[in-house]
């Protein structure tokens, strides 16, 4: 199999693995538990907590261990509108965030706060001046993620941040996709709140962080013991977390060569089906974008036939994100970069990750060449 769907979760490296496998079977113990067993556990979950701090440049203080991205951004929003209970609140995101920022500014909506949503260009990048323009005397929140998860373009967070804090507004980015794939920085970034999940950068499934900077206090997330600073309640995932842990400082360390090989086979991609397809369209093409993620629109072809036909060849690729691949609808993020539905639908995403080799981009090229032929054969003969 070759899989290629990186952007949505990630192998578990072997290391990574052995690191968090004695905490399954043999060093078991409750991290809450005063005794030696239950001390080691701690242990492990602060010494994860000081690599993550180390890694994105915060103090480990700053850091919460959640379930993963979706918690964490869920988290983070619910808690400025509990902050601010009472008082009219606006809130700030662009038009192409993550399922879980969406869906939970959808939900504050029905409590009666305002949420603008900004456009992005055709290469998904948002506008400071659209942000500066959009803020209001009770804007609490602005939220831009860092990296796109479907076209992987990268935004200017610590340019927006500048500006938000001359302006005393929280800033949060979801920075999910770009955690353990580019250099990220808290302080430089200037933000008040990042979110991030194991799974992206070869841990384990099920576990995530909350970078809260010192001196902002949020409300209790889970309620029950004092775990998490007394933020999130209830036994730790001491195992995933230390793989997290490791995992991330795995992937910062390999960070420099692996962006380099990882472009390298992004650019020999798109250059393979440029040759082979014409009409095609790599979506967000001038932007600066995560290495390793490439999507790309092809003409008059199902982006989801392609995905299937590809299937049948052991290939994984996908047509969006995976939180909204079991609907029939095209992608939000294409529609916001200006292409039609049609277009949108006639997408898939191609992400390589840690194991990819120039092997399975050769393989992949001529795959999805030979599918769009065929599909193409398939309609001209009146078959679809």
């Amino acid at each position: 199999m070759i899989y290629a769907d990186n952007a949505s979760t990630t192998k578990i490296s072997e290391s990574v693995l052995a690191k968090m496998f004695p905490f399954l079977q043999e060093q078991y113990g409750n991290a809450s538990n005063l005794y030696s067993f239950g001390a080691k556990a701690k242990r492990a979950v602060e010494q994860s907590r000081k690599q993550v701090a180390t890694a994105i440049g915060a103090e480990p203080s700053e850091i919460v261990f959640t379930s993963g991205g979706s918690e964490s951004n869920s988290w983070v929003f619910h808690s400025i509108a509990a902050l601010y209970e009472g008082q009219s609140v606006h809130i700030i995101i662009s038009s192409i965030e993550h399922h879980s920022v969406l869906n939970a500014c959808r939900a504050l909506e029905k409590r009666g706060i305002t949420v603008t949503y900004l456009p992005v260009d055709n290469n998904g990048l948002i506008s400071i001046a659209d942000v500066e323009m959009a803020l209001r005397p009770e804007t609490k929140l602005v939220s831009i993620m860092l990296a796109n998860n479907e076209i992987g373009t990268i935004q200017p967070i610590a340019e927006i941040a500048k500006i938000l804090r001359a302006r005393g507004v929280h800033f949060h980015t979801d920075a999910v996709q770009a955690v353990g794939h580019i250099p990220v920085d808290v302080r430089d970034l200037q933000v008040d709140f990042l979110t991030a999940s194991a799974h992206k950068f070869h841990g384990a499934k099920g576990t995530g962080l909350v970078y809260i900077r010192s001196g902002i206090d949020l409300p209790q997330m889970v309620f029950g013991g004092e775990q998490e600073h007394e933020k999130r309640a209830g036994t730790e995932n001491v195992a995933g977390i230390v793989a997290l842990g490791y995992a991330l400082n795995e992937s910062v360390s390999e960070m420099l060569d692996e962006q380099k090989r990882l472009n390298e086979l992004t650019q020999a991609t798109a250059e393979g089906l440029q040759a082979s397809i014409p009409d095609i369209r790599i979506n967000a093409e001038n932007a600066k974008r995560l290495p390793g993620i490439l999507n790309i629109t092809l003409p008059d072809v199902s982006g989801e036939a392609i995905m299937h036909l590809l299937d049948l060849k052991d290939i994984c690729v996908s047509t969006s994100s995976a939180c909204n691949a079991g609907k029939d609808e095209p992608s939000h993020v294409l529609l916001a970069l200006g292409l039609t539905e049609k277009q949108a639908k006639s997408s898939i995403r191609v992400s390589y990750g840690r194991y990819n080799t120039e092997e399975d981009v050769r393989i992949i090229v001529s795959a999805i060449r030979e599918s769009c032929k065929k599909i193409l054969s398939a309609k001209q003969e009146g078959f679809m």
